[in-house]
């Protein structure tokens, strides 16, 4: 089956109610463009304060369900589209999560996922705001197929698109916020070239299409460099993006996946009992 794609890649401004509205409108435009799944990048009804050292964050913090999950849920079944809804700065029982919300064409929320990986570097003060993901991982069943939520961080990490591969995902969509850092040296060499290879790999060695979108834009220290895209299940981009604002549209063909899997025998050759290395702690 053939399905298209559509990543909205937004440059997000102070206020929350002008970025749903930015939301909303690349919604409504990739879907008359043709997209049938419509993901929109990470913490995007804000700016990206986690750059910042314990700053006061509490203005973009909301529930679930909230404001945000009632005006996507009403554009979804208004477009009659599956929306990932990138992920929010939620709240819950006074803890706070980076969480990926997804809905169905009818507009009915199918679940939620709460990041796992949280990362503390400079101007990545992640662990600050986040505490980790505590409702497991998540698989959206829709009549598109199913769809893994990962986000941002967990781009990095295989055991995560392993782990939602094997609960059935035909698609991982990974909603980031990821850029360069004024003052800080790309010394490993390109850090997007990086960000987009790993993501390649995930798909390939799953069988999965994956869908990346990312913010675009300065905000303060950081230049995030937008190049959201879609690569197919045997790591072919079939679309990429800008630095610049822009929704990404891009026809996947969800039947090779079956057909990577099957003729490379990535699933059906594990030795899962070799693997006990990858679940002990580090020392």
């Amino acid at each position: 089956m053939k399905v298209t794609i559509g990543l909205v890649q937004m440059s997000m401004a102070a206020d929350a109610a002008e970025n749903r509205k930015m939301a909303l409108d690349g919604i409504r435009a990739a879907a008359q463009k043709g997209a049938k799944i419509i993901c929109l990048p990470e913490l995007f009804t804000s700016p990206y304060f986690p750059q910042e050292e314990h700053a006061d964050a509490e203005a973009f913090a909301e529930t679930v369900p909230g404001e945000t999950t009632a005006q996507l849920s009403k554009a979804a079944r208004e477009n009659k589209v599956v929306v990932i809804a990138g992920s929010i700065y939620e709240r819950h029982d006074k803890k706070f999560y980076n969480t990926a919300i997804a809905f169905d064409e009818t507009g009915r929320m199918l679940g939620a996922y709460r990041k796992m990986h949280i990362p503390h570097d400079p101007l990545f003060y992640e662990q600050d705001y986040f505490a980790p993901g505590d409702i497991g991982y998540t698989v959206f069943e829709t009549r598109y197929g199913k769809i893994g939520a990962l986000i941002c961080y967990d781009q990095w990490f295989p055991e995560a698109a392993r782990i939602v591969s094997l609960m059935g995902a035909d698609m991982i969509f990974y909603p980031t916020a990821i850029g360069t850092v004024e003052g800080v040296e790309q010394s490993e060499g390109s850090w997007q070239e990086a960000w987009e290879t790993v993501q390649r790999g995930h798909a390939i060695a799953n069988g999965v299409v994956v869908a990346a979108v990312n913010r675009a834009g300065r905000e303060k220290n950081m230049k995030f460099w937008g190049g959201s895209f879609v690569s197919s299940q045997f790591g072919t981009v079939l679309k990429r993006g800008s630095d610049h604002e822009e929704v990404i549209i891009a026809e996947v063909d969800l039947s090779l996946g079956k057909d990577v899997k099957e003729g490379w025998g990535f699933f059906s050759n594990r030795r899962p009992e070799t693997y006990g290395k990858i679940t002990e702690k580090k020392k």
